[in-house]
């Protein structure tokens, strides 16, 4: 008797514990690992489909700091990488061996206030793009004092709810929950455009390995695809990422998903904008991407 039961629960056994999907073979998928944030949106569609590159499944994974990303980076840990663009120079000039593909997030960087910019204007994270960004749009129009008593663009926005700060810088999808919150905030200023020639700044990088380096086509129309489905599937997208957990609900909307600025671009037909945005970190804050400008090889990938 007990023998006949041994004998059916390897029959189930192997008809689906054995053959069960989750168990997938390593070397069958590459991981795609992106900062938690706007950047998550915009592969929204790669977490909620089985998105497939060169037959092997697109496995995204969410990271909380850009230390977590870089540790990633240096142990090759991942196939494919989304980052600030400052960090992929930095990592490049380190001698990390990773190739640049291109620039799916072009910014998400606000100045917000009530009437007027004024001083002490807020920010968070000292020597970094929010920073940068902010002096040198302020720079022309006066002196202002800076204040980065705030660590992250949450305490901020929660700093000008309760009417301790006037001024601020806030990235989305912050902003937005401030603006919903008092409607008497307003935008003072976008701190993604250069000027009315120029577009958006190239502020973040999707770099992979350099053995998939011949499968750039059709990664960059993959990436296309997905940037365009967070643009034209919104409400589908957002409800992906927060059904990952990736954001609390409602904290998105449609607003704040067109103020991220989500479209893939791959690195050849930008690759002044890119070297245009580096040069002005490295006005402000050489140490961000390493004390130079990256070398020709940065780009040279995309040739």
């Amino acid at each position: 008797m007990y023998r006949y039961i041994y004998y059916i629960v390897g029959i189930v056994w192997l008809l689906t514990g054995c053959a069960h999907p989750a168990k997938e073979k390593a070397g069958d998928s590459y991981t795609v690992t992106v900062l938690r944030g706007p950047s998550a949106i915009a592969f929204a569609q790669w977490m909620a489909d089985d998105v497939l590159l060169d037959g092997k499944r697109l496995r995204v994974r969410v990271v909380d700091s850009p230390e977590q990303m870089q540790a990633e980076m240096v142990k090759q840990a991942t196939d494919i990488a989304v980052l600030p663009m400052t960090t992929a120079a930095n990592l490049y000039n380190k001698g990390v061996p990773y190739a640049l593909l291109g620039c799916p997030i072009w910014g998400t960087l606000y100045l917000v206030g009530h009437d007027s910019i004024t001083s002490p204007v807020y920010l968070f994270g000292a020597g970094t793009t929010p920073d940068i960004l902010t002096r040198r749009y302020l720079s022309p129009l006066g002196t202002f004092e800076y204040n980065y008593t705030f660590a992250t663009a949450r305490e901020v926005m929660l700093a000008l709810q309760t009417g301790k700060v006037q001024t601020a810088v806030l990235s989305e999808p912050f902003l937005s929950v401030a603006l919903r919150r008092d409607s008497t905030l307003r935008i003072l200023a976008d701190l993604n455009r250069p000027d009315s020639t120029r577009r958006s700044f190239a502020q973040t990088a999707i770099v992979c390995r350099r053995e998939l380096l011949p499968l750039r086509k059709q990664i960059d129309s993959l990436l296309t695809r997905s940037c365009r489905y967070a643009n034209e599937q919104t409400t589908a997208a957002i409800r992906i990422v927060e059904e990952a957990h990736i954001f609390a609900p409602k904290m998105l909307s449609e607003e704040a998903v067109a103020r991220c600025r989500i479209q893939y671009e791959p690195a050849a037909p930008i690759r002044e904008d890119i070297l245009h945005y580096l040069s002005i970190i490295k006005e402000y804050e050489p140490r961000a991407i390493g004390g130079n400008l990256p070398d020709a090889g940065f780009l040279s990938d995309s040739l």
